[in-house]
């Protein structure tokens, strides 16, 4: 009689993750000097795809997720050019076509140093109207990022917040939500107060941040004060790794879990993109560990290890320019 063949363990079937967000071209302007007004310097000047929530989406299908980004873009050559890029990289693009408005565009001025400073003129990309979204594009998800970009400008913010109702409503059971808060100065743009009641009333399960945006939003250097609105934090701290607090079973009183995860420098004299590739990465590994039986603190684990690995591809991978619409 014939053994029958052994059999491999099923793979975990890929997880299913709507980015909802910005898709805009970025104006790259690298000087190879210290800038000097009135007067020429040498340097490069690159045109890419950009946008914090294109970005994570091309690197969570990089990551073998099913990657899908809602956006906005005008009708117009930059828009077709960049939908048709992201479409090649492997991310389902639902893209809004805005009439009457261009592209979002930001200039990003990289000065020598590596010190990056950002112009935006996100014109299309705050367009998109919580009646442009399709209940359908919501089936089946394990979680719903947003960079905070599409929470604190209108109607952009509506149909962030609507995307999340539909997430909750007909994702997959237990669908979860990320929002990664981006950047200050937008952040603080209302004030304190109503960002962080944005952010709290969708009740997000991961947090992901700098130290300095967490402080920004609370008020305070305490970053663990952020799991008042999310389950689980990861601070992003450049070369020195990151740092995950989260709220678990433990009685009241006792302190929330916390631990660092260590990563290698990787030296890039631009960092662009590199917190985008993190979330992805991060992501990824942990809704993987999770679906592969991982309890919650290792998937914590291999999802911080996962983002630092992303991070450092993304910081050693050359940036190519966008192909002409």
């Amino acid at each position: 009689m014939t053994a029958p063949a052994p059999t491999s363990p099923a793979r975990p079937t890929p997880a299913r993750v709507l980015v909802l967000g910005d898709l805009v071209l970025d104006v790259v302007l690298m000087a190879s000097v210290p800038i000097e007004s009135g007067t020429d310097i040498p340097g490069r000047v690159e045109i890419r795809q950009g946008g914090s929530a294109a970005n994570v989406a091309r690197w969570l299908a990089r990551l073998g997720v099913r990657s899908q980004l809602v956006c906005a873009v005008g009708r117009d050559g930059a828009g077709r050019s960049l939908v048709a890029q992201l479409r090649k990289d492997g991310v389902n693009v639902r893209a809004v076509r805005i009439a009457g408005h261009r592209t979002g565009r930001i200039g990003v001025l990289v000065a020598p140093s590596g010190e990056r400073s950002f112009v935006a003129d996100r014109r299309a990309a705050t367009l998109m109207k919580a009646d442009d979204l399709k209940p359908e594009w919501f089936d089946g998800l394990q979680l719903i990022h947003l960079p905070a970009y599409s929470l604190l400008v209108e109607p952009l913010g509506s149909a962030g917040v609507r995307a999340v109702e539909l997430s909750r409503s007909r994702g997959a059971r237990g669908v979860r939500v990320s929002i990664d808060l981006a950047s200050v100065g937008p952040l603080l743009a209302h004030g304190r107060r109503e960002a962080r009641e944005l952010i709290s009333r969708l009740q997000p399960d991961v947090v992901l941040a700098t130290e300095s945006e967490v402080e920004a939003l609370l008020g305070r250097h305490a970053p663990e004060g952020i799991l008042e609105i999310a389950k689980v934090a990861v601070i992003k701290r450049g070369p020195l790794g990151a740092r995950v607090f989260a709220r678990d079973d433990r009685a009241a009183g006792e302190p929330p879990l916390q631990f660092d995860i260590a990563t290698t420098a990787v030296a890039a004299e631009d960092t662009t993109g590199a917190g985008d590739a993190f979330d992805a990465g991060f992501i990824a590994g942990w809704l993987g560990a999770l679906a592969s039986g991982h309890g919650g603190t290792d998937a914590l684990h291999r999802g911080t290890l996962a983002g630092h690995r992303a991070a450092s591809r993304h910081l050693r991978s050359p940036r190519a320019e966008l192909p002409p619409g």
